[in-house]
């Protein structure tokens, strides 16, 4: 009970919200900041990863302490006609890595879990318990919220992840970001391996899927499938992972914003700061830490206010990839979206590496859309043009 008084809250701590709170210390020190979790610990239990090039170099000091693995011999993906190696360099950040980050760079009180919000608004924080936690800002980073649920327009991208320990060395070297050479399964399936150590492998079975359910022994299951098909001996699964993301084909940017308190800044994917296709948060994340520390006034009106510009910039932004998630979900069969990805694979490394950034160019975005398409040329085209595939052209080629 009772009442504390911060200069900043933030409300969340994921990604987001602890990547606002690493900036603010770093180049803000003179601002105390609040960082409330409603789960037991920052981060929650998550491997986020990332291409080295998605970083920009002044940003590199706040992700360069969270960084838990790192491979600079590149990465693999294959498909069921395709394999390659490029080789960017990729790295991924663990939740205990980004808690200890967080826990090192505030001072004691400031972190807080296991406090769940009751109610926000723009003076501060009501805990579930009584406590107000009080300040001249507030920052909204919980996540997915209700505005989320029809306004935006789409799939989904669900998963299942499972650091497996191993009996024997698995003998990789570089990360496999996509194996889509596997079956098929409920939309466009693909598994994700880390070789975290020479026995250490997380493996991850992932969904661009029309419906948001995971069914996670199934998931499981295959995961444990995929590692006997490798010759992998598992003696133990270390941590486990679940996750479902919106992938976004279209939606209402000022409805999003809509029913949220008036003054309260909103931030990561509870502000739609994610690559639409992809549901990669982790660039964004970093980007907007940044812009946030940068602001020259940190009051409530002054954030909010950054916060909505900042969204608004980026859903305009993203308008090439909602429609490349359209082409995805609309125009291709659920067994047949591999191909999508299997033809954007043997593109360019540098457009590759924007492209995953959010950063691509209108030279980039011709070079994606030129060429036959590899998905039927009716249902392409309709995308393309804007027009709804109707549901009797979905289900045909």
């Amino acid at each position: 009970m009772g009442t504390q008084q911060f200069d900043i809250a933030i409300a969340g701590g994921g990604l987001s919200g602890a990547m606002i709170a690493l900036a603010l210390r770093a180049r803000r020190p003179d601002v105390s900041v609040a960082l409330v979790e409603g789960g037991p610990a920052i981060g929650g239990h998550h491997v986020w990863s990332f291409f080295a090039t998605d970083i920009a170099p002044a940003d590199r000091p706040l992700v360069e302490p969270l960084i838990a693995a790192r491979w600079d011999a590149g990465y693999e993906v294959a498909f069921p006609e395709y394999r390659r190696t490029l080789p960017t360099s990729y790295r991924s950040i663990t939740s205990e890595r980004l808690a200890q980050a967080v826990d090192a760079a505030l001072p004691d009180g400031a972190v807080m879990t296991g406090a769940p919000v009751a109610a926000l608004d723009a003076a501060g924080l009501d805990l579930k318990g009584g406590t107000r936690i009080a300040a001249r800002a507030v920052i909204d980073a919980r996540g997915i919220g209700p505005s989320h649920m029809g306004v935006l327009k789409g799939g989904w991208q669900k998963f299942t992840g499972q650091m497996l320990e191993l009996a024997q060395p698995h003998g990789l070297t570089r990360p496999v970001v996509m194996d889509a050479s596997v079956e098929q399964h409920d939309g466009y399936r693909f598994v994700y391996v880390l070789p975290f150590g020479p026995t250490t492998l997380f493996v991850e079975d992932t969904y661009y899927a029309d419906a948001p359910a995971l069914d996670r022994d199934a998931m499981a299951g295959r995961i444990a499938d995929y590692a006997a098909a490798h010759g992998w001996q598992v003696t133990d699964i270390s941590r486990e992972e679940t996750g479902v993301l919106p992938v976004v084909t279209g939606g209402d940017f000022d409805a999003l914003w809509r029913g949220h308190p008036p003054g309260v800044a909103l931030a990561g994917v509870r502000a739609g700061l994610f690559q639409p296709l992809t549901s990669y948060s982790l660039p964004d994340a970093v980007r907007f830490a940044a812009h946030i520390a940068a602001l020259p006034d940190l009051d409530g009106t002054a954030i909010a206010a950054a916060s909505r510009a900042y969204a608004q910039e980026h859903w305009r932004g993203g308008r090439f990839y909602r429609l490349l998630a359209a082409l995805l979900f609309s125009a291709a069969q659920p067994g047949e979206r591999y191909r999508v990805l299997q033809r954007f694979y043997r593109l360019d490394e540098g457009l590759i590496e924007r492209f995953y950034a959010g950063g691509s160019t209108p030279a980039d975005m011709a070079r994606v859309l030129a060429g036959r398409p590899p998905v039927p040329l009716t249902k392409a085209a309709m995308v393309l043009a804007g027009v709804s595939v109707p549901p009797f052209l979905k289900d045909n080629r």
